[in-house]
C-alpha cells in the first residue's frame, strides 16, 4: 500500500527494517535520543537515499556542522532504489550530540533489507503491460483520455468443446485461445532469496468480489495443466509459494460478471507481505500492493455504424423476404446468416430475441449477444448456433420467469453519438420504452433488464413512452439513419400528421380515388380486420382521424423527450408518413378491463433495417399515383437527398399481418466504435 511506513531506532541495539523499493520509510530519530541531546546527524550507505521530512525542510543547519537541531519535528525519510542482494546489506547511522562540542552521546544503527514487490497490469490501457507512473495509477481507476486503470473482459465466448454455457462457466483454462480473452497481471518480486523463504506473500481480492472474477497462475511449461486457479468463487485469497528472490509470476484474470445493480464493475487485487518477529506470535502485514481492474461494459451499436453481418430466419412462407434481405446484404457487402426452420422453430422475430453488441479491452474486442428473456422458438439459437470462439453471450432473466412484450429487444435501441448541453455521449444513449405513463397498472421494463442497461454506464439510457402501442416497441415509431451533415444522423419518427398532409395533397391533385392496399387480396386483409381504403375514405374517416390524433400526441411526447435527452433540433428529425388504428385489448394487470392500443394501419415505414446507406423499408402498399406508390415516393424524397438508397421489401403476408415488419424480422452485427469506452467521462 502507498502509506508511508515507520521505523523506530534505538541507541541500545541495532534495529532492522524492510524497505520496499520506491516507497518511503519514515525513521523516528527523536524518541530514542539520549538525555541532553540537542542535535543529530544521519548518514546512509551507498544504496540508501536519506531525505529530511517536509517538517525539516524549513529548518536551518548550523553553518559550521552537518548536524540538525533535535526537536519534536525531527524526522528522517529513507528510500532504496534497488533491492538488496543479501539481508541487512544496507544501513542508516544516526549520531546524537549535546549542546557542547564533544563526542556523540549515542548512536543508533538501522539495518535495511531492500525488496521489490509489485503487481503489474495494463493500467496505461496500451494493450501491453507497463510500469505505472505512480502508485495511484494502479489503485484508483479513472475515466477519460488521461485516465488510468486496467480493463477486464467477461470471458463469455466459447473457445472450448463444451456444449453448454461459456468459458466463464468452468474453472480451467481450455486452450491458448481462452487465455487471449483474459487480462494479464504480473507479480514482480526482487530481493534476497532467503528473505522470501522467511516471509509469506498472499494474493487476495475482497470476498464480495471473489465470485465476479477468476485468476489463474501460470507455472512450468506451456502445458494447459500448468494454469492453476488461485482465486475465484468462494476462494478470495491464496498463500503463494516462496520465490527465489528474482522472479515474475504471471496471472491470467477472467471476468465472470458484467456490471449490474449489485456490482460496480470494479475489482481489486492485492498482494500482502506478512512477517513475524518470533515464531510464537502471529504474522503482521509489512507491505501491500494493489491494482484495480474495471470489467468492460456491454456496448450497443447504432445504425450509423457499418454493418458486418445480417441475420434473418427462413420460414415456410417467407422465401421472397429472405431473398430481398440477401440482396440488400450483398449491396452493403456484409455477411448473411440465415437461421433455418429447424432452429428457429417457427419464430421469425429475431430482432426481438437478441441484440448484438460488443465488449472491449485494450488487448481485445469481441462481439457479444445480449439474449432477451422472451424464450420462444429462437431461445436456443444464440448459444447453440452463434456463440463460439470470440463471440460472446450474456442474458438476464427474472426469477419468476414473467416477461412482457416490453422485455423483448424490438423495444431496445441506441442513438448515435450525441452532445447534450455540453455533455458528450460518444457511444450514444440506449433507448427503451415503458407503458408506466398510461395506467396505474401499466407495465415497464423488468428490473433485471433495466438494472443491467443502466449499470453499463457508458450509454446512459433514455426511457420513452411506448405503452400506447399494441406490441409496445420503440422500433415501431423510432429509427436512426446515417447522414453526412449536421450531427451525422437523422432521427426518423412515425408521423400521422405528415401522412394526412400527403394524402390531402394527393386528393387536391385529383387522386382521391387511389386506394391503400392495392395489390393485397381482400381475403388477406379480412384476416387482419382491414380493408382497401381510398384516399377519400381515409380523409373522411373521423374515427381514424381521432385515433391518429391520439397517436400523434403520444409520439409528440416522445419527440420532446428525444430532443431534450439527445440534444436534437427539429432539423435533426424527419417525419415519416404513417397511420395507426386503435383496437381494444385486455388492460395490463386487470384482464376484466379493456384498453385501446395502436397498431400500424399499413406496413410501418419506420420499422426498417439500416445497412450503411442501404435501407430495407417495409413496402407500404400505398395509393398509386402516376404509376408509383405515393408513400414510397414521399419516403424517397425525404431520405435519398441524404445519400441513402431505399429498397422497399414486401413483408405484408409474413410479418405485417402478425404486427411486425422488416426490422423485427432481421438483426445486424455492426463494426464497433473506434472510440474506446474508457476514454469517455460518464
Amino acid at each position: 500500500m502507498s502509506l508511508q511506513r515507520f521505523a523506530r531506532v534505538s541507541v541500545e541495539q541495532p534495529t532492522h527494517a524492510i524497505c520496499v523499493v520506491g516507497t518511503k520509510l519514515e525513521v523516528d530519530v527523536f524518541s530514542c535520543a539520549p538525555k541532553g541531546c540537542t542535535s543529530f546527524d544521519v548518514n546512509g550507505s551507498a544504496g540508501v537515499v536519506v531525505k529530511t521530512s517536509p517538517n525539516l525542510k524549513g529548518s536551518r543547519r548550523p553553518t559550521s556542522s552537518s548536524k540538525w537541531p533535535l526537536d519534536g519535528k525531527a524526522q528522517v525519510v529513507v528510500m532504496m532504489n534497488a533491492p538488496s542482494s543479501s539481508i541487512d546489506d544496507q544501513k542508516v547511522r544516526i549520531s546524537y550530540y549535546g549542546s557542547k562540542e564533544g563526542p556523540a552521546l549515542g548512536k543508533a544503527v538501522l539495518y535495511l533489507t531492500g525488496i521489490q514487490i509489485s503487481l503489474v497490469a495494463d493500467t496505461n490501457r496500451s494493450g501491453k503491460l507497463g510500469k505505472s507512473k505512480a502508485e495511484s495509477d494502479k489503485k484508483n481507476w479513472t475515466w477519460g483520455p488521461r485516465g488510468h486503470g486496467a480493463v477486464l473482459l467477461v470471458n463469455c465466448d466459447r473457445d472450448g468443446p463444451q456444449t453448454k454455457g461459456t468459458d466463464k462457466d468452468d474453472n480451467k483454462v481450455l486452450n491458448k485461445e481462452d487465455l487471449k480473452d483474459m487480462s494479464l497481471m504480473i507479480l514482480r518480486t526482487r530481493g534476497p532469496g532467503d528473505f522470501f523463504v522467511q516471509h509469506q506473500l498472499i494474493l487476495h481480492t475482497p470476498k464480495k468480489d471473489s465470485d465476479k472474477v477468476r485468476v489463474f497462475l501460470a507455472s512450468g511449461d506451456d502445458s494447459l495443466a500448468q494454469y492453476e486457479m488461485v482465486l475465484g468463487p468462494r476462494k478470495a485469497s491464496r498463500v503463494l509459494e516462496p520465490v527465489n528472490g528474482q522472479q515474475d509470476r504471471t496471472f491470467y484474470i477472467e471476468g465472470l460478471a458484467f456490471p449490474d445493480a449489485d456490482f460496480s464493475g470494479l475489482v481489486s487485487f492485492s498482494v500482502t507481505l506478512l512477517g513475524r518477529a518470533h515464531q510464537d506470535v502471529p504474522e503482521v502485514p509489512i507491505f501491500e500492493d494493489t491494482v484495480v481492474f474495471r470489467v468492460a461494459p456491454w456496448i450497443m451499436t447504432p445504425n450509423t455504424l457499418a454493418p458486418q453481418e445480417v441475420y434473418v430466419c427462413r420460414m415456410e412462407d417467407n422465401k421472397e423476404f429472405v431473398e430481398a434481405v440477401a440482396t440488400l446484404a450483398k449491396k452493403a457487402k456484409c455477411k448473411l446468416t440465415i437461421c433455418p426452420e429447424a432452429v428457429n422453430r417457427n419464430d421469425q422475430w429475431i430482432q426481438d430475441e437478441i441484440e448484438i453488441g460488443y465488449i472491449q479491452a485494450p488487448h481485445k474486442t469481441m462481439p457479444v449477444i445480449f439474449d432477451s428473456p422472451r424464450n420462444r422458438g429462437l431461445r436456443d439459437f444464440s448459444l447453440k448456433h452463434v456463440v463460439g470462439p470470440d463471440f460472446g453471450y450474456v442474458t438476464r432473466e427474472p426469477k419468476d420467469g414473467i416477461v412482457s412484450n416490453l422485455d423483448t429487444f424490438g423495444n431496445l435501441d441506441v442513438s448515435p453519438p450525441v452532445t447534450v448541453r455540453g455533455k458528450e455521449y460518444p457511444l450514444g444513449r440506449i433507448i427503451f420504452g415503458n407503458s408506466i405513463f398510461s395506467r396505474p397498472k401499466g407495465t415497464e421494463l423488468i428490473k433485471v433488464l433495466r438494472s443491467f442497461l443502466y449499470a453499463q454506464t457508458v450509454q446512459a439510457p433514455v426511457e420513452l413512452f411506448s405503452g400506447w402501442l399494441l406490441v409496445g416497441h420503440v422500433d415501431e415509431f423510432v429509427s436512426f439513419v446515417p447522414a453526412q451533415d449536421r450531427k451525422g444522423f437523422r432521427l426518423l419518427l412515425a408521423s400521422p400528421s405528415s401522412c394526412f398532409q400527403l394524402l390531402r395533397e394527393k386528393q387536391e391533385e385529383g387522386y382521391g380515388s387511389a386506394a391503400l392496399f392495392e395489390g393485397i387480396s381482400e381475403y388477406l386483409l379480412s384476416l387482419i380486420g382491414k380493408k382497401k381504403m381510398t384516399i377519400d375514405d381515409i380523409l373522411s374517416d373521423e374515427t381514424l382521424s381521432q385515433h391518429n390524433d391520439y397517436v400523434e400526441s403520444c409520439i409528440n411526447w416522445n419527440r420532446g423527450v428525444l430532443k431534450w435527452e439527445l440534444g436534437l433540433d427539429e432539423e435533426d428529425i424527419i417525419d415519416i408518413p404513417q397511420l395507426f388504428k386503435l383496437q381494444k385489448v385486455p388492460s395490463p394487470g386487470d384482464l376484466t378491463q379493456v384498453t385501446s392500443k395502436a397498431e400500424a394501419l399499413f406496413p410501418d415505414l419506420v420499422n426498417m433495417v439500416v445497412l450503411g446507406k442501404y435501407l430495407g423499408i417495409p413496402k407500404p402498399f400505398g395509393p398509386i399515383v402516376n404509376g408509383h406508390c405515393c408513400l414510397e415516393e414521399k419516403v424517397r424524397s425525404l431520405l435519398e437527398p441524404l445519400g441513402l438508397d431505399c429498397t422497399f421489401i414486401d413483408d405484408f403476408s409474413t410479418y405485417h399481418v402478425e404486427n411486425g415488419e422488416v426490422h423485427c424480422g432481421t438483426n445486424v452485427r455492426r463494426k464497433p466504435f473506434s472510440f474506446k469506452w474508457w476514454n469517455m467521462v460518464p
